[in-house]
């Protein structure tokens, strides 16, 4: 075969492209709801595949946004996605992918794989001429939890207080059930609440309700409601596509908190993974220098989702195609002096 001969197509059909993500370790944010979730606030979103013989080999969920006029960057999160490991075939894959990149008018095609940093694939991005970013959009650094393990196993991993934590919330009688769309407002309170708590932005109400919408019309996420006495102490929302489920947000008042909720809501989002079939649970997220003062602090998030027993994950990151230099320098220079502004 010449490979030289490698191009992608349009992909459409939304059942045919989640059977060929979920089926070859592709990421939730490759799946055509998260696409459609994109599309309503501010991208474009294009599927892109290689297929032979009527069967997708390798496909790109690519989103596209114009930032100013003259100004577009495409984006794949946590993709391509791939049906062989070959290396070679890989590299005319991300070939053809700058080549979709240069017919849109891009300055800037930003990737971040869903592969390890030690992942042999890894050399098919030097090939293709892309470049390590210091500027990534996905979490660089996680821990999953192996759910393959029943689930006194699962308990065992965990650090003794997780354990007692998660009993003494049954004991004080937490409950945790699956929430509706009514409960969107009360998420969003807790999400405004815990922002502020742990300094870091949020979505806005219609964000989260499309997101809640799109993904459980698929069967593909849950939000989950701690509650005491009927009252909502913390909610979290959680996701199941392929192999993976995800913990996507999470949000908890300041009330109440000796009652653990939150230990209450990951134990009861673990097993419904698991009765979902996934293999893993990704805690979504810890700083990437773990031995760092602010990722040491009690209480810190990272702490929280260490005491779970998961292990480490380190993605490759994120990699770029620059298309135009000089644009993409004053994209970067106007990143730094908004983060001076806010």
């Amino acid at each position: 075969m010449n490979r030289q001969s490698i191009t992608l197509e349009p992909v459409s059909d939304a059942a045919s492209w989640d059977k060929f993500v979920s089926s070859h370790n592709g990421h939730l944010l490759q799946s055509f709801a998260w696409g459609e979730l994109k599309s309503r606030f501010g991208w474009r979103v294009e599927r892109w595949g290689w297929v032979q013989h009527d069967e997708l080999l390798a496909g790109a969920q690519v989103l596209l946004r114009h930032l100013m006029p003259g100004l577009q960057l495409a984006y794949v999160p946590r993709g391509p996605v791939f049906a062989t490991t070959d290396s070679p075939s890989a590299t005319d894959v991300f070939r053809a992918l700058v080549r979709v990149g240069h017919a849109q008018g891009i300055f800037l095609l930003k990737v971040e794989p869903n592969w390890s940093r030690d992942d042999p694939l890894n050399r098919a991005l030097d090939i293709a001429r892309f470049h390590l970013s210091n500027e990534t959009i996905q979490p660089p650094t996680t821990i999953r939890l192996d759910l393959s393990r029943e689930p006194e196993a699962l308990l065992a991993a965990m650090k003794p207080k997780w354990r007692y934590n998660i009993r003494l919330s049954q004991k004080k009688g937490v409950v945790v059930r699956e929430g509706t769309t009514a409960d969107l407002p009360t998420f969003y309170q807790l999400m405004e609440i815990t922002g502020r708590r742990d300094h870091f932005a949020i979505h806005s109400m219609d964000y989260y309700r499309a997101a809640l919408d799109l993904l459980t019309a698929r069967d593909q996420a849950r939000l989950l409601v701690a509650e005491l006495e009927a009252k909502t102490l913390a909610m979290i929302f959680v996701t199941a596509f392929g192999s993976e489920a995800i913990y996507l947000y999470g949000a908890s008042g300041d009330e109440q908190r000796n009652v653990m909720p939150n230990h209450a809501l990951h134990w009861a989002a673990i097993q419904w993974a698991r009765s979902r079939g996934c293999r893993w649970y990704d805690l979504w997220g810890i700083p990437e220098d773990n031995g760092s003062t602010s990722a040491s602090l009690p209480g810190s998030l990272y702490q929280f989702k260490q005491g779970f027993g998961g292990e480490t994950c380190r993605y490759v990151g994120a990699w770029d195609f620059i298309y135009a230099p000089l644009k993409y320098a004053f994209y970067h220079l106007a990143r730094r002096l908004r983060r001076v502004s806010d």
